[in-house]
């Protein structure tokens, strides 16, 4: 086999998928991700410093997340530690979920 047989081998196996491109975009929504956690965080110090509360909203957003990263990590790998983090995550949303409601209904502070 030579080089050109090799070089058309490689190409029909990427289908015209772009990999750097791709790695790129998984590099941005891994960083975006951080982000938005962080400044989710900082809002809920910055409330509950000016408003003495913070909105469980907030840090519903913040589980949600996590949930759906690790979901989506158990359906691509079918894991079974991805599928119990997502749950973990999951369970944990739904709580602030209901702190959440609680607090647009002032059942709570």
């Amino acid at each position: 086999m030579n080089k050109e047989e090799i070089l058309k081998k490689a190409q029909g196996e990427g289908k015209g998928i772009d990999y750097a491109d791709l790695e790129a975009q998984h590099q941005g929504a891994y960083r975006a991700y951080f982000v938005g956690v962080i400044l989710i965080i900082l809002i809920d110090f910055v409330e509950g410093f000016v408003f003495k509360r913070i909105s469980y909203g907030a840090t519903m957003a913040v589980f949600a997340m996590g949930f759906t990263a690790f979901l989506i990590k158990y359906l691509t790998l079918r894991k079974k530690h991805e599928l119990f983090v997502a749950i973990c995550y999951g369970c944990i949303t739904l709580m602030w979920l209901v702190l959440w409601i609680l607090q647009l209904c002032g059942v709570i502070a």
